[in-house]
């Protein structure tokens, strides 16, 4: 899959293999190897080099960790998500609506709410495991969540509806 990347001011075209573990940036295709620890520290070996991940929060397309104890912030688009910012259109997050769609191919780890319960925005609702990551995905309003679509162990394509919010207040 190809995203672009905004890395400390800095665009980046990469296109990313999983089922091969390679990713190539600026002409250059490296391997990759990504573990998640128990303590939630995410190690990155490529080539000869390993990196130290820690810290990681998600907010909409926009990923902050630290690297190696700095921290950093990374902008990321998929080609879909290109596409639309080109055209005008904006995701459901950014213009308020209340549903929750997977950011990307993965599998629900866990639902962290339940139908009636209250949320308010960026609360994380619920865990999605995608390219040997857990992603904690968030409430993109405040609201009362109406409906979960999703069940632990579901395996979902990008853009699938997790559950939907009644906005409030």
């Amino acid at each position: 899959m190809k995203f672009e990347a905004v890395f400390d001011e800095t665009t980046t075209e990469l296109e990313i293999v999983e089922d091969a573990n390679q990713v190539t940036f600026d002409d250059d295709t490296q391997s990759y190897e990504l573990h998640r620890q128990e303590n939630g520290r995410y190690l990155l070996r490529m080539g000869t080099k390993l990196y130290k991940i820690d810290n990681v929060s998600y907010d909409k397309h926009t990923i902050t960790f630290t690297l190696n104890g700095n921290w950093h912030s990374v902008d990321i688009r998929n080609e879909q998500d290109l596409l639309l910012d080109r055209m005008g259109f904006k995701t459901a997050g950014e213009i308020g609506e209340g549903e929750l769609n997977a950011p990307m191919p993965g599998k629900i780890l866990e639902v962290l709410v339940e139908e009636g319960d209250e949320v308010e925005l960026g609360d994380p609702v619920a865990i999605l495991e995608a390219m040997k990551m857990e992603n904690e995905l968030k409430a993109p309003i405040k609201g009362v969540i109406s409906s979960i679509a999703v069940e632990k162990g579901d395996s979902l394509e990008k853009d699938a509806l997790i559950l939907e919010i009644e906005a409030s207040g």
